[in-house]
């Protein structure tokens, strides 16, 4: 059972980086043009390439998961993501997380928890 949970913890680490490379991307971006000019922009863009491909790492990683492990065991797992993203919130973008936040993700590892058990 650790392994999966290693594993998973590992893969919703590659997707909270990857939404937060994103979300520095998007900052970065400006104004959405269809355009070459702003699909040229985007290609230097390193941001959105640095998102990318740790999209690419879980999404590899997922495949890996749901081919070895039962889809219900697996997909509850995905959950530590939520972790990650509140944390990315406070440390790097300087959010103010109320403790009822704090509190729905507690709730939500709790079911983590006993969906590996």
């Amino acid at each position: 059972m650790w392994r999966i949970i290693v594993l998973s913890t590992v893969q919703c680490l590659f997707l909270s980086v990857g939404q937060v490379c994103l979300k520095f991307a998007v900052n970065r971006m400006g104004a959405v043009s269809y355009t070459w000019a702003f699909v040229r922009e985007q290609l230097t863009n390193w941001w959105l390439l640095a998102s990318g491909l740790c999209m690419v790492a879980a999404t590899l990683l997922w495949l890996y998961i749901i081919k070895h492990y039962d889809f219900s065991v697996a997909y509850p797992m995905i959950s530590i993501s939520y972790v990650f993203g509140m944390l990315a919130a406070v440390f790097i973008f300087h959010e103010t997380v109320p403790p009822t936040r704090w509190l729905g993700v507690l709730l939500i590892m709790g079911g983590v928890i006993l969906t590996a058990k």
